[in-house]
């Protein structure tokens, strides 16, 4: 039972790359998970682990035992979802992957609304632009927006996200408002970086998809970032309308090319395909869904 108890610790130290990172995650001192690692080793009579003053590495005992380890640990896992099921009241620890910028203007200001509604749950919220491993992470739940990959994971719609192309007036009044896509090869771009082929811009023409190739002097990869350079009036960008809406509305910022739309994307709840989804993930989502997804988006209104 030992060796059983020890495979969350074993697997944290890999996760997290160090005895000191997976205490912390665990809330346990370093001490004590070394300790707990040196104990597993000692039992299987095997080294998990190279040691260094820099860091951690698996040796290929390790490695055999990290493959079944995951493996054990999921299926633990699965059986506390079961479990959850059958309580009346969503509980636990919910740790979720939140875009920067979404997460800070419309996700963070509902979370005192759902942990008043729902009191057992420990949230543990983390805001990053990056497309994060739920698994390797341990996320219960990400919200993400885009177009998705292919994957295992079970996407739900939350609410459409509109892209739009937009300019400061100071801008417009000095280099002019492009009237065609084409045109754009002509201005500074601003740039989000994230975005696969992220100079590449697509409009929906009349016929057919129209792509330019556009440049600019400065890249970022946060849109709230992208939004204080336009509004300061150095170029043109693509923002989501959840970031631009109501700068647009006050006249800070204009839209542009308005004939030609931007593909429309969506954003979305993902979640690991598991047979029992914890209730603690489903509170959340339909948490956002009934806030964010009815009808027409505040930021789009």
């Amino acid at each position: 039972m030992d060796g059983i108890s020890a495979i969350p610790i074993f697997v944290a130290v890999t996760e997290q790359g160090g005895f000191a990172a997976a205490g912390r995650e665990l809330g346990v001192s370093k001490s004590a998970v070394s300790k707990r690692i040196s104990q597993l080793e000692a039992r299987l009579g095997m080294q998990l682990l190279h040691r260094t003053t820099r860091k951690l590495s698996l040796t290929e005992a390790g490695e055999r035992y990290l493959e079944n380890a995951v493996i054990a640990l999921a299926a633990a896992r699965e059986a506390e979802d079961a479990v959850a099921e059958l309580q009346g009241d969503p509980i636990g620890e919910l740790k979720i992957s939140v875009p920067m910028s979404f997460g800070r203007l419309h996700v963070a200001p509902l979370i005192p609304e759902f942990l008043k509604q729902y009191p057992k749950i420990e949230l543990n919220m983390v805001m990053d632009d990056r497309f994060v491993d739920l698994v390797e992470g341990r996320f219960d739940m990400a919200i993400r927006a885009g177009t998705l990959p292919d994957s295992s994971l079970i996407a739900r719609k939350i609410a459409p996200c509109h892209n739009v192309l937009c300019a400061s007036p100071e801008y417009l009044a000095k280099y002019g408002e492009p009237k065609e896509p084409k045109e754009l090869i002509h201005h500074n771009c601003i740039h989000y970086s994230y975005f696969s082929d992220f100079n590449e811009w697509t409009f929906i023409g009349a016929n057919d998809l129209i792509r330019i190739e556009t440049s600019g002097q400065y890249q970022v990869n946060n849109s709230e970032a992208l939004l204080e350079a336009v509004l300061g009036g150095i170029g043109v960008t693509r923002l989501p309308t959840f970031v631009a809406g109501p700068h647009i509305k006050t006249g800070r910022l204009v839209r542009i090319l308005k004939p030609y739309g931007l593909p429309l994307q969506t954003i979305y709840a993902v979640f690991r395909e598991r047979k029992y989804l914890p209730s603690k993930v489903r509170a959340f989502s339909d948490f956002l869904v009934n806030r964010l997804g009815k009808g027409t988006p505040a930021w789009d209104a």
